[in-house]
């Protein structure tokens, strides 16, 4: 079946279903043509069945961050220039390097290289490492990281999480596993795909935000984040969403830390069961007389080196399901 739905013109047809495949197998997600095909669809939409994908003009990108931060550091620029002559451990100069880049797996390699070997390259970089999201599925390398510590990693890393990611099999693995090892209540794969590119849950989320526009009279960013974060934990200042949430506090009837306490549970299904979620869906379904909707396309303009127009994450979801429903198509035994 996986043969019959992958495109036809792929390289290593084989190395492929094997991958795919073995991810399924080891996250336990049922072989089913709608999950094979959502899978296909994103990495489809990703990288076109390439492990490591091309970007166009990365040279140029990683030639302006590289000055950007040489500035920021009054770092002379002959000094930069001449440390960059220096040979790397691949036997090409650093200059050489940069100026020959194609994929975020060498520029990954790059960064790791210049910050361990280069004189002022712990300075100039040290901590920061660009390449947040890699693969054939564009996953990112934080989450792979986290996954890893909670669920074993099938394989034997060759040398560490980051570096699997950019591996054909990590990067099909992990994002597999971001993809469809989450549950929800979604009436379609599309929302997935929208939470793919904004992060878990955020189709449900920018729902929740949707019915509290309605309530409050507030209007919020319909991105699904319910909480401001820093450092991965939620920040002291309030987010818009919770300083709407306080307006309704007394229709809601519940206090401050009750309600900080059920928005920690946003990146969760844990969330639709809490008080908070069902009474602010039960005062906007009074009001609007209807059941509201529970699942939203968010509203994010995607922001990167990398993406030249403008594309939103409704854009992105769209497209990947196109490709989706293309897949399903070919599930189907002609007649």
């Amino acid at each position: 079946m996986l043969n019959r739905l992958l495109p036809t013109s792929i390289g290593d047809r084989q190395g492929w279903m094997t991958d795919i495949l073995a991810a399924f197998a080891a996250l336990q997600i049922p072989t089913l043509a709608e999950n094979l095909c959502a899978a296909i669809a994103v990495i489809e939409q990703e990288s076109g069945f390439r492990a490591d994908p091309e970007v166009p003009g990365l040279s140029r990108i990683v030639w302006q961050e590289i000055d950007r931060r040489r500035e920021g550091y009054a770092i002379p620029k002959a000094v930069l220039e001449l440390a960059l002559l220096k040979t790397s451990p691949d036997g090409r100069s650093y200059r050489a390097r940069i100026d020959a880049l194609r994929s975020e797996k060498q520029m990954n390699a790059l960064y790791e290289d210049m910050i361990s070997e280069l004189p002022a390259g712990r300075t100039l970089l040290g901590g920061y490492n660009p390449v947040r999201t890699g693969g054939p599925m564009q996953v990112s390398v934080e989450f792979a990281e986290e996954q890893a510590r909670s669920r074993p990693y099938p394989y034997a890393p060759r040398d560490s999480i980051r570096h699997e990611v950019f591996a054909r099999r990590g990067g099909v693995y992990f994002g597999i596993a971001f993809l469809l090892d989450y549950p929800t209540t979604y009436s379609q794969m599309l929302y997935r795909f929208a939470d793919f590119n904004a992060g878990r849950y955020s189709s449900r989320n920018a729902a929740f935000q949707n019915a509290l526009v309605l309530l409050s009279g507030r209007q919020l960013a319909l991105d699904g984040d319910l909480l401001r974060y820093k450092g991965g934990v939620p920040a002291s200042e309030a987010s818009d969403t919770q300083r709407a949430i306080q307006l309704l506090r007394p229709r809601l009837k519940l206090s401050e830390p009750e309600i900080l306490r059920d928005l920690k549970l946003e990146k969760s299904l844990a969330f639709e069961q809490t008080p908070l979620y069902q009474r602010i869906y039960a005062l906007a379904d009074a009001l609007s007389g209807e059941r509201r909707v529970r699942e939203l396309l968010p509203r994010i303009d995607l922001k990167s080196p990398k993406i030249s127009r403008r594309l939103t994450t409704e854009w992105f979801a769209r497209r990947v399901d196109g490709r989706y429903r293309s897949c399903l198509a070919r599930s189907r035994p002609e007649s």
